[in-house]
């Protein structure tokens, strides 16, 4: 982490909105935009910046990240600490702009790379692609359609989940599959379905349950990895998720920031858990920081641009199969 730099530090806070490239749809929302909010530090002439894409099934929204962060604005301008943030805000996607806008200027200021100032191997990653619901004869041609990307997230709901997955595993049967259900089967449901998507090659499982209804799952052995993402928001959840789900989802906005990000990986590898990092659906700008926890990732989704109808400028380069390539300095980190 950064401590404040000794120079006079400005703080702006700005509104952006992304228009996706046509509507998105998960169990219970269908979005057409993602709002978020830009945090720029500024310090003798340098800049570092971050996104906040906030949480919407938490009422993280545009509006009270902007409130907390012009609450917090004053105190950063006179010099709070990076490492203080974490007494100031709550996890959520305001934390998450300003501890990643922390980072990025650090980075900025010194020359050095976030990931090399964390001494973490760096390598490109390669993205899933993410599938919205639909019918199972359009989910099946979304999946065709995308046949370039070895990896598909699909987003399913207790609407004939079977079905639509048997659907693309024919449309796709070389692909790499997970699903994830945000909160949207039963327990019940689950049993019924899980023997299906171990049958259909799917590599994982995620969130099927809502969350705070998951403690059925302690003791219950599924014949397919469980991912916790809605069940553990920050490292203040992870004992319990750790007993009940075998991947973690780490995501930014939800755990509020890199800072906190690393310390949920960290306990993740020391218990074997494998690990994913996810997305709020932001820019460029909200991945970059999010491809330094990918560095310890079997899952990635960082494809959040990909369904943007524009990005931010100096955005991520992603390569015809869902690589990503490092992050520009320019962009980020």
């Amino acid at each position: 982490m950064h401590d404040a730099p000794l120079g006079p530090l400005k703080v702006e806070i700005t509104k952006v909105s992304f228009p996706l490239k046509k509507p998105f749809t998960i169990t219970g929302h269908t979005f057409t935009e993602t709002d978020a909010v830009h945090v720029t530090l500024t310090a003798d002439g340098v800049s570092g910046r971050g996104e906040g894409n906030g949480v919407y099934y938490l009422d993280d929204t545009v509006d009270t990240m902007m409130k907390q962060l012009e609450e917090v604005a004053p105190l950063v301008e006179r010099g709070l600490s990076h490492e203080s943030l974490l007494d100031i805000l709550p996890a959520g996607g305001a934390r998450n702009a300003l501890d990643c806008a922390y980072w990025d200027l650090a980075a900025k200021e010194t020359g050095v790379r976030v990931w090399e100032r964390l001494s973490i191997p760096f390598k490109t990653r390669q993205t899933f692609f993410t599938i919205g619901i639909g019918s199972a004869d359009e989910m099946a041609r979304n999946a065709d359609a995308a046949g370039r990307y070895p990896n598909i997230k699909i987003k399913l709901d207790a609407d004939d989940p079977v079905g639509k997955l048997a659907a693309i595993r024919r449309a796709r049967p070389d692909a790499r599959l997970i699903i994830d259900v945000n909160q949207g089967w039963t327990f019940d449901e689950l049993q019924e379905y899980a023997p299906a998507c171990a049958h259909l090659g799917i590599a994982m499982i995620e969130q099927p349950l809502p969350r705070g209804g998951d403690e059925a799952l302690e003791g219950y052995r599924s014949p397919v990895p469980l991912g916790a993402d809605e069940s553990c928001l920050d490292a203040s959840e992870y004992a319990a998720a750790a007993r009940r789900y075998d991947v973690i989802n780490i995501k930014l906005d939800k755990c509020g920031g890199l800072s906190a990000g690393l310390t949920l990986a960290g306990l993740a590898r020391r218990d074997g858990k494998q690990l994913m990092v996810g997305n709020m659906t932001g820019s460029s700008l909200s991945m970059a920081p999010s491809y330094v926890i990918a560095q310890f990732c079997d899952f990635v989704d960082i494809d959040g641009p990909l369904l943007l109808a524009a990005d931010v400028d100096a955005a991520l380069a992603y390569g015809p199969d869902g690589t990503v390539e490092v992050p520009p300095a320019e962009l980020w980190g």
